[in-house]
């Protein structure tokens, strides 16, 4: 696919929403990429993406009949729910076809190491939809961690918290265990892998998980705390049961302290309808709500300076896969960084259980 000039058709597995909020519109966006084909038999979904995407959108009742015209594709994008990932990738990366998967890629490191090595031996793109890499307050803290601002890190603490007092039911939260459903391998997902990406491997795990909700079945509040190999120690909260909301990020070193609150923008601008357009704002921040660096004082009563927000930027996510498949560049997700978060996942559900730190 090196040096083709073609746009890249991809095959998007899944218009729930993940396929219709997250992948879908971020595809169409992306110069170099065509959404060619949606795979959902639900005839309300199949109305909703074409008035989104138009009349010249293909469908497919299964994904079989993606495999049947696998000459006819360039990537398959795999959104559905997380049970079906491996066995979903597995029959991608074997019918010849490039693969991105929704994270958690796996319920086990071991099925994401397994998946990695096929892709490796079929020399096929497997890339993991870690879109939170590029929100606006863990590129600023990228930035500032790159500058030195704040010294040595010697705590980082990462929340995702909201406040839903009642179950919502379905897939993500169940508790069967063939569903990989709980708020550990959802946001947990996404705080493990933004920790070891900022400060390195893990070398301890330990976990609190509970099931707050009268209802719930599945892990709605959940703690874990990592053990970098450097030293760093992270403190990772994601809960659907927080009346008060902490802060995004607390970022302690050295030299100063970085305080941010509030979401990235971007998850709500697509929840409402908007869409990246080249060349236009995307992503961006209003200046109240920017995080503040500083030392000796609470951010709340005035402590530190106000640190400017870089923009979000989710675009950029399928851009380095199209310039991956087309141009050789480097994966932006590996399918054994993916595996190394869920190592974290498996110790801290291990940990929660027999209420023991887990060594890795």
């Amino acid at each position: 696919m090196t040096g083709t000039s073609a746009s890249l058709r991809v095959g998007l597995i899944g218009y729930g929403l993940a396929g219709s909020v997250f992948h879908a519109p971020l595809i169409a966006a992306t110069e170099g990429l065509t959404l060619d084909t949606v795979v959902t038999s639900n005839p309300e979904r199949q109305a909703q993406a074409r008035a989104e995407h138009g009349d010249g959108l293909r469908f497919a009742a299964s994904p079989d009949e993606l495999w049947e015209r696998a000459g006819e594709l360039d990537l398959i994008v795999i959104a559905s729910p997380n049970k079906t990932h491996v066995p979903l990738a597995k029959a991608a990366l074997k019918a010849g076809l490039p693969v991105v998967v929704d994270k958690p890629v796996a319920g086990t490191a071991a099925e994401a190491r397994e998946l990695a090595a096929l892709a490796d031996e079929r020399g096929l793109l497997l890339s993991v939809f870690q879109n939170r890499r590029w929100d606006n307050d863990f590129l600023t803290l990228q930035a500032l961690l790159k500058d030195g601002e704040l010294g040595d890190v010697w705590r980082f603490e990462s929340r995702f918290e909201r406040w839903r007092p009642q179950p919502k039911g379905g897939w993500r939260e169940s508790g069967n265990p063939e569903e990989i459903g709980g708020l550990l391998y959802d946001l947990g997902s996404h705080v493990v892998d933004q920790a070891l990406v900022l400060f390195g491997p893990a070398v301890s795990v330990y976990a609190e998980s509970d099931v707050r909700r009268p209802g719930a079945e599945a892990d709605d509040d959940t703690f874990i705390a990592i053990t970098h190999a450097n030293g760093v120690r992270s403190h990772l909260y994601v809960s659907a049961t927080t009346a008060q909301l902490g802060p995004r990020f607390r970022v302690l070193g050295s030299q100063a302290g970085y305080v941010k609150y509030g979401l990235d923008p971007q998850e709500a601008a697509l929840r409402d309808g908007r869409r990246p357009v080249a060349g236009e704002p995307w992503g961006v921040e209003c200046e109240s709500m920017w995080g503040r660096v500083g030392s000796g004082e609470s951010p709340l009563t005035g402590g530190g300076r106000p640190q400017p927000t870089a923009d979000g930027d989710y675009p950029a996510y399928y851009a380095a896969v199209a310039a991956a498949l087309r141009d050789g560049a480097p994966n932006p997700v590996p399918a054994t960084q993916a595996a190394d978060a869920l190592d974290v996942l498996e110790a801290a559900r291990r940990s929660a259980d027999q209420k023991v730190t887990v060594t890795l």
